[in-house]
């Protein structure tokens, strides 16, 4: 049987409905693959028992035959797969309980497995992002914080900017077509924070007062 755990929500990814001036530019999650290689090291993991392996059987073959020293690392090399399997695993349920979204006014990041949790990020309150694009167009864009607004870096990874631990920038995480991305969010950015302020009288004081033009 088939269980939406987010049915809940009124719109995909956020935890309500979006006004009617609001609407969605674009939507997505994480690569799987490319998360638990970017965030869970699963490379790293797999060449650390491959290291394992070659020095079991360098060791082994100064006392056995090479065929049976060759033997004597494949338990190595099977507990770097099983290790491996479980870094995908745990990437593909953060990947599928993962939704980005950006919108003509902000930026949201629906994630978390465990316990789910929506982050919202007003463009005013995003002083810069920054891009990082791999060749096969996968990328994180992470976004520079203004202001007083803080996030845990522990409750939002591995959804940050890797190494930003005091400051902690949130960030779309190893998504597909990332350059493209950056662009609608560096346009829609660029449109919101440029409105126009219109300065209003008062007609009793004759005082102006500005008010954000919609």
């Amino acid at each position: 049987m088939h269980h939406d755990d987010f049915k809940f929500e009124p719109v995909r990814g956020l935890p309500e409905a979006l006004p009617k001036d609001e609407h969605i530019l674009w939507q997505g999650a994480p690569s799987a693959l490319r998360l638990a290689k970017d965030a869970w090291k699963m490379n790293w993991i797999m060449g650390y028992f491959v290291v394992l392996a070659l020095w079991r059987v360098a060791v082994s073959a100064a006392t056995v035959p090479l065929s049976t020293a060759m033997g004597h690392g494949i338990p190595l090399l099977l507990a770097g797969l099983v290790a491996c399997a479980i870094v995908y695993t745990i990437a593909t349920v953060q990947a599928r309980s993962t939704v980005y979204t950006l919108t003509n006014k902000r930026v949201a990041m629906r994630i978390g497995a465990a316990l789910t949790m929506t982050l919202n990020l007003p463009y005013v309150c995003i002083g810069n992002a920054n891009a990082a694009v791999r060749r096969d167009g996968h990328g994180t864009i992470a976004f520079e914080l203004i202001g007083d607004t803080r996030f845990s870096h522990i409750m939002t990874w591995p959804h940050v900017r890797p190494w930003y631990v005091s400051k902690t920038q949130p960030a779309f995480r190893s998504i597909p077509d990332a350059a493209r991305v950056a662009q609608i969010f560096a346009d829609a950015a660029e449109t919101r924070v440029n409105q126009p302020k219109i300065e209003r009288l008062d007609p009793a004081q004759g005082a102006p007062g500005a008010v954000a033009a919609e």
